[in-house]
């Protein structure tokens, strides 16, 4: 297996994760991760720090949703902007930690790309602060100070905005279940 394979392999799916939490939208994910390994194939023998190639992609990946996002505002293609602005799917299941964990998600996906990123990085991709300062170019203190308010936003939505819980929940009356079975 080549070094290259070895890296598609080691790094897609954190890749593509990271990318569906800044686009929302499963084509555009895929498009953000294969023009990063694009990108790797022309410009990553630069990199003198292999040990550095995660970060590298991750910055890569970032950078070109940035410029993708960029784009998407000055042309109005709404093809483009729906991908850009669309929600993540979310599977129905019926446990209630799943539709916690699918509701934050969706704030998530609600913050903007300013907060989402970092908040993305820690938690979603497990990168230490340090790195997430290097993918982002900010300073740590910024990652920091944007993760912590990132949290508080979630935390006041979470709170504040009704669950994903099912809307569609019989009211029973128990006097109608009695003639029923009486």
């Amino acid at each position: 297996m080549s070094e290259f394979e070895q890296l598609v392999d080691a790094h897609y799916e954190a890749l593509y994760r990271f990318a569906m939490s800044l686009s929302k939208n499963a084509d555009t994910a895929a498009d953000l991760v294969q023009q990063t390994f694009c990108i790797w194939a022309q410009k990553g023998h630069q990199l003198k720090e292999r040990d550095k190639a995660k970060t590298w992609l991750f910055t890569t990946l970032h950078r070109e949703f940035l410029a993708l996002a960029r784009k998407a505002k000055r042309y109005s293609d709404e093809e483009l902007t729906e991908a850009v602005a669309g929600k993540i799917c979310s599977e129905e299941d019926d446990t209630e930690r799943t539709m916690d964990g699918q509701r934050a998600l969706e704030l998530l996906g609600d913050l903007d790309e300013t907060f989402r990123a970092p908040l993305a990085l820690f938690y979603l991709q497990q990168h230490s602060y340090k790195e997430i300062a290097e993918i982002l170019d900010v300073p740590i203190g910024t990652v920091m100070s944007r993760i912590s308010r990132a949290k508080e936003m979630l935390r006041r939505r979470m709170t504040a905005e009704p669950s994903s819980a099912p809307k569609n929940i019989l009211q029973l009356q128990p006097e109608a279940l009695k003639s029923n079975h009486g």
